[in-house]
């Protein structure tokens, strides 16, 4: 399976735990309509703007038109106008002809007017303008920035009347929103603390929406993440953000922390050899330990910051949003910061987040399922004592259910958390697993057409089936015959004709450790079942005699 999302990152699907970059999120794709990243701004106005609508004139809808009065008048009213028509012929649900606007050269007027303090309807239709301009293609953002409306925009922040300074927020949110480029141009033009300030109980709901959204684009985007110092900037307010009831500002923060522990591969996520014996994963955490004893004290990654911030245990709560809305991003950040070391992990299950999980497998949105299945897998990557508080949490009934009954995207992700936690729990606790029945469902995924799921589930069920036998024969024999008897052996025998070559060893490797019969010259002796043991008939002299079962 490819595991690749949408901003270049490359799949790294080997791996135990598997990072956000790791899975396909469609989410991310449709651009999810719970947080756009740019947003133009429709002709939607409140009676606070609506000051500077009296007595306008019928809307001019040729922008150079437009530019003729704005370069020829000397009335203020007749510019605040053609102004507006501008802003209102770019606020047009449809088509807006931000193209047409750029090209006939109104964005530097648009620009000069943002810094008429004297006229704040002119600030603010300008404003309203180039957030809208700035909405639209990343070469349409760039003409916003190549014009110095930036600085501008940032200066508006502190502009004692509201509805400029709200508008300022959106613009550059957009500018910030097209990419890292941009995010770190606004970031370095000084946004950061004339917008943290802004955070206070006095502002309006409104203008907290718009804040959260644009503190979550500053912190979106991997290539590269934002600076260590943004993060630590941005951080307690984006915390803060937490303690408001309204599901948009819950939303972004949620968002912008699942940015933040979204890191790159060298900041946050720890190479894993895949399915390693638990002497190789307790030499992998030593060796984890000492590289985090020799790095220098102040160089502290992502998920340390977050995980120091205290701001776990308020992301757990919210797993139990009523709105798919927060649950999503909460989620999402979760599920981030168990991709990494099992120092996170732990601090996810000691702040209670498994006591979640049976709604989140079981809930009504698939894809809330597929992340809390992916979610566990990195979690049964962990330590035995972290499988076992997935065993106490009584999850692995919910985790079968999904990996029999959940939509295909959520039955993969739920591959990894069955296959993943046979390759790290102990006898007994595989037993555990498998006494719940669990071979039926992951042999039923041996039959799907991507080589990587069938990959995984022969993993699994090697793993099942030699735990088994390591156990006891007695053990090992009844396991093998439940494997048998949900169609395991055939489908694994078809599979010795994969074209994978993983995929074709694997399967060689299972008929021959558990199913292998004497194969002398011609003759392939095929077992029979007899008080839950395998036996084998005597070889028949006749060589025209039919095999005996």
């Amino acid at each position: 399976m490819d595991r690749t999302v949408l901003f270049k990152n490359n799949s790294r699907g080997d791996d135990n735990r598997r990072s956000r970059q790791d899975m396909v999120s469609k989410l991310r794709k449709d651009k999810r309509n719970e947080q756009l990243l740019k947003r133009r701004q429709l002709i939607e106005e409140d009676e606070e703007n609506q000051e500077y609508e009296q007595n306008t004139p019928t809307v001019i809808v040729d922008p150079l038109h437009i530019k003729h009065v704005i370069q020829n008048s000397s009335d203020t009213n007749e510019i605040l106008s053609a102004v507006q028509s501008c802003r209102k012929v770019l606020s047009r649900e449809r088509n807006p002809p931000i193209d047409e606007v750029i090209d006939s050269g109104l964005l530097p007027h648009l620009v000069q007017f943002l810094s008429f303090e004297d006229n704040p309807g002119l600030q603010f239709e300008s404003c309203w303008a180039l957030t809208n301009i700035a909405s639209g293609s990343s070469k349409q953002t760039k003409s916003v920035v190549e014009c110095g409306a930036v600085p501008h925009f940032i200066k508006l922040l502190s502009s004692p009347h509201l509805n400029v300074c709200e508008q300022a927020v959106w613009a550059l949110g957009n500018v910030a929103g097209d990419g890292s480029t941009y995010r770190d141009h606004v970031i370095n033009s000084g946004i950061i603390p004339p917008l943290i300030k802004l955070v206070n109980p006095d502002v309006s709901m409104s203008f907290l929406r718009n804040i959260s959204w644009t503190l979550s684009n500053l912190c979106r985007n991997k290539e590269p993440p934002p600076a260590m110092d943004v993060i630590t900037s941005l951080l307690p307010t984006i915390c803060a953000l937490l303690n408001f009831g309204d599901k948009h500002v819950l939303s972004d923060a949620c968002w912008a922390l699942s940015y933040i522990t979204d890191a790159s591969n060298d900041r946050i996520q720890v190479e894993r050899g895949k399915y390693q014996s638990e002497r190789e994963r307790e030499r992998e955490r030593e060796r984890e330990r000492e590289r985090e004893r020799e790095t220098v004290e102040h160089i502290v990654p992502p998920y340390q910051v977050v995980i120091r911030s205290g701001i776990v245990k308020k992301l757990v709560e919210l797993l139990a949003h009523p709105e798919v809305l927060v649950v999503t991003p909460s989620l999402r950040a979760i599920g981030n910061i168990v991709t990494g070391n099992d120092e996170q992990t732990q601090c996810v299950i000691n702040h209670g987040a498994l006591q979640h999980f049976p709604k989140l497998l079981w809930h009504k949105k698939n894809n809330i399922q597929k992340e809390a299945a992916w979610t566990l897998s990195n979690i049964t990557a962990g330590t035995s004592a972290q499988i076992q508080a997935v065993i106490d949490a009584e999850l692995l009934p919910y985790m079968i259910d999904v990996l029999q009954r959940g939509d295909y995207k959520t039955q993969k992700e739920a591959v990894w958390a069955i296959t993943n936690f046979t390759s790290g729990g102990d006898p007994k606790q595989i037993k555990n697993l498998s006494d719940l029945n669990a071979l039926p469902p992951l042999v039923a995924m041996l039959g799907v057409q991507d080589p990587k799921t069938v990959t995984i589930a022969l993993d699994g069920c090697h793993n099942i089936l030699n735990n088994a036998f390591k156990l006891s024969e007695e053990e090992g024999n009844s396991v093998a015959i439940a494997f048998e008897e949900c169609g395991g052996v055939d489908i694994v025998e078809k599979l010795q004709n994969h074209e994978n070559e993983r995929i074709y060893c694997r399967s060689v490797e299972i008929i021959d450790k558990f199913y292998k019969g004497d194969e002398e010259d011609e003759a392939v002796e095929q077992p029979t079942v007899s008080n839950g043991k395998f036996e084998f008939a005597a070889p028949s002299t006749n060589p025209n005699a039919n095999f005996q079962f």
